[in-house]
């Protein structure tokens, strides 16, 4: 009996030893910066919706010039219902809202500008988009947010002090007559010609000191606490754009930025390695090549895999996306971007369908020692609030999977515990592939959530190797997939000579095609050489089709105005010129060492009856000689010239898009476009193409 005793408290005493020292395991601390409550809920949600809609899309503008006629605003069959129930679907978790953008025209009944839906035909003027936003919002049990243009191309005070509280009083409306607004948006275009009340005059501001964003902060913060900022006009809000509406941030991407001094390009796509204040990066873009819409664009819609590239490349690389909606002069989402958004929720399901990770036995090379509490299970436990972790001078460890029978796949999912802070500096992925070790992947960062597309491997094991850390890392989740393959379309190009040719994005895929507007199948024309059009204008739809999978991708179509065999580039002695007519959109030519206004004159080899032009920038980001005011001559002997049309390629230096300027038509054999400015304010005059629309 005593020996019983003995040996009962014996073991009370071992397992309270066991308690204590679980107990005196300490957590980690935070190293450097880490996300605010607000920033870590918005991080959370992760992919979102906005929605643009203004008198310019009356008008086929990119950016509204201020002095649009509110009459013409009519959004006849608008249904905010529509627009919120198709970004649930989509597996959006929030609706951005652009409430007034640069024109300055409200879609609410603002009571301080007469410049709103108000005095449009829309509702008799009673009518009230943010409020109807907000109760299908409420509805469907997503959160809402608001996009409030800094710049107002309207306001006759926009430029000086009283602005200002013009536009807190308008902020004021829209934080406090709405319910909860999770996240404003303030755009960064500011400064320029406008309407400005009638003085149509170019007026130029202080972007960092003219809205006192330090006190405009502030009253965002009063009026609704739980809310995040979006700038990049000054002051650091709470996120950061990341220098590009083309749907990407870096593969390195640190969610941190100092909080004062200069911002970089780099630092947008990239954040700062060492930054002292936490600025996670939202990647913007559209679902159309433009924000507003433009029928033209109707067969233009991002496709599925372009945008699950976007999805990778956005949520994959430790960022949100904020996917974008041009609503039609009738008030409705078009039917073919709500079926690429409902088809890319598909992808994603099927993509993430299945997680490999989690019958496997993990193993890892270094873990806090004497406790089980950060130990190598955590990170496929689907619990996002544990996770293993190494002790505090270790900087560098890895984690090894083991599957009980051999795995294929071909993403790899990873997320730190970014509460206590953004850690790891470099990372490696090996599968163990015929008795040795086979890297799939090496990067630098992780942060919130990484995922890494690769070709499909199968193996018993994976090896997740943390090369490089600021502090002991911490790791959250791993998770293991095997998408379904999606093809991409192939691409269509016609070339000077008028000939089109068709190129497959991989060499194992057949591509078929149609000529007179429908839709191609695997019984359509087989594409084995290049089409000739005989000079006239063509519609061209292709898909890459898979014989083995018997899959095929989505329709990609473009439209070609007449072949430009002809032409002849009159003022410009230069052979290399002539890569502006050669149909590749990679290609460019420079016209520098001028000053502005730079002339090119084009012979179009006879009169033809022109309706409008197209401009294509350098494609390369933010490039030199990219042109933003223009003017646009027709003529029909190259010496009396008329001028068709003039103004400006908005929003270019950010898009750089085809531009495409419409005018009444008229019959003309030279054409005539002069660059009056460039985005960098400098001589230098820069191509990718140039082209006509005809009648």
């Amino acid at each position: 009996m005593m020996n019983y005793r003995t040996n009962f408290f014996r073991l009370l005493t071992f397992l309270s030893w066991i308690v204590s020292a679980y107990s005196q395991v300490k957590a980690p601390e935070a190293y450097g910066p880490a996300p605010s409550q607000n920033q870590m809920k918005w991080q959370e949600m992760e992919y979102y919706g906005f929605i643009h809609l203004s008198v310019n899309t009356y008008t086929d503008m990119s950016w509204g010039k201020g002095d649009e006629d509110p009459k013409i605003f009519n959004p006849t069959n608008l249904d905010c219902r529509q627009w919120v129930r198709i970004c649930k679907e989509a597996g959006m978790t929030g609706v951005i809202l652009t409430a007034k953008h640069h024109s300055g025209f409200c879609l609410w009944p603002s009571k301080y500008t007469d410049y709103s839906v108000k005095n449009s035909p829309w509702k008799n003027g009673k009518g009230d988009i943010m409020r109807e936003m907000a109760d299908a919002c409420k509805e469907y049990g997503l959160k809402l947010g608001v996009y409030l243009s800094p710049w107002d191309r309207n306001h006759p005070d926009y430029g000086k002090p009283e602005y200002i509280t013009y536009f807190r009083n308008q902020l004021t409306e829209l934080l406090t007559n709405y319910g909860e607004i999770f996240e404003v948006w303030f755009d960064g275009a500011n400064g320029g010609d406008g309407y400005y009340g009638g003085a149509n005059e170019t007026r130029k501001i202080d972007r960092k000191t003219y809205y006192d964003w330090k006190n405009t902060y502030a009253l965002v913060r009063k009026l609704q606490p739980h809310i995040v900022i979006w700038n990049d006009n000054g002051d650091r809000a709470d996120l950061r754009w990341v220098g590009t509406e083309a749907g990407y941030v870096g593969k390195t991407n640190w969610s941190l930025l100092n909080a004062t001094g200069t911002v970089t390009e780099n630092m947008l796509r990239y954040g700062l390695e060492d930054g002292d204040s936490w600025g996670p990066g939202e990647v913007n873009t559209s679902i159309r090549p433009e924000w507003f819409y433009h029928v033209r664009e109707d067969s233009k819609v991002k496709t599925v895999p372009q945008l699950m590239e976007i999805y990778y490349n956005s949520v994959g690389r430790n960022g949100t996306l904020l996917l974008n909606f041009p609503v039609m002069p009738d008030g409705l989402i078009h039917k073919n971007d709500e079926k690429a958004a409902l088809e890319f929720a598909q992808a994603q399901k099927e993509a993430f369908a299945v997680n490999l990770a989690k019958k496997v036995k993990v193993e890892a090379s270094n873990f806090k020692e004497n406790n089980t509490k950060f130990e190598a299970a955590n990170v496929i436990d689907n619990n996002k609030e544990t996770f293993w972790t190494t002790d505090e001078k270790v900087n560098s460890a890895s984690l090894t999977i083991t599957f009980d029978k051999p795995t294929t796949f071909n993403r790899f999912l990873v997320q730190e515990y970014i509460r206590l802070g953004q850690r790891v500096k470099s990372f490696t992925v090996e599968a163990y592939v015929k008795g040795e070790w086979k890297e799939l992947a090496k990067e630098t960062t992780i942060g919130y959530k990484r995922i890494l597309c690769f070709p499909t491997v199968e193996t018993t094991k994976l090896r997740f190797t943390i090369n490089d850390s600021k502090s002991n890392p911490i790791i959250s989740t791993i998770e293991i997939y095997n998408a379904p393959q999606i093809l991409i379309p192939p691409t269509i190009i016609r070339e000077k000579s008028g000939n089109i040719s068709i190129i497959p994005a991989d060499s194992e895929s057949e591509v078929y095609y149609t000529l007179n507007g429908s839709n191609p199948t695997p019984k359509s024309n087989k594409y084995t050489g290049q089409i000739k059009t005989n000079g006239k204008k063509a519609i061209v739809k292709a898909i890459a089709y898979n014989p083995v999978t018997e899959k095929g991708s989505p329709v990609i179509e473009e439209k070609f105005d007449i072949a430009r065999k002809s032409w002849k580039i009159m003022n410009v002695n230069d052979e290399g010129a002539y890569k502006i007519l050669d149909g590749n959109p990679n290609s460019f030519w420079f016209q520098d060492k001028t000053k502005m206004p730079v002339d090119l004159v084009i012979d179009l080899g006879k009169a033809e009856k022109l309706i409008g032009f197209r401009y294509l920038p350098h494609q390369e980001l933010r490039s030199k000689g990219i042109i933003t005011n223009y003017k646009f001559y027709v003529s029909q002997d190259n010496i009396k010239w008329e001028l068709l049309d003039e103004g400006e390629f908005s929003n270019i230096n950010n898009n750089p898009l085809w531009q495409n300027k419409m005018f009444k038509q008229v019959n003309a054999r030279y054409i005539k476009l002069q660059a009056l400015k460039n985005t960098q304010d400098d001589d230098i005059v820069g191509y990718a193409e140039v082209d006509v629309i005809t009648n």
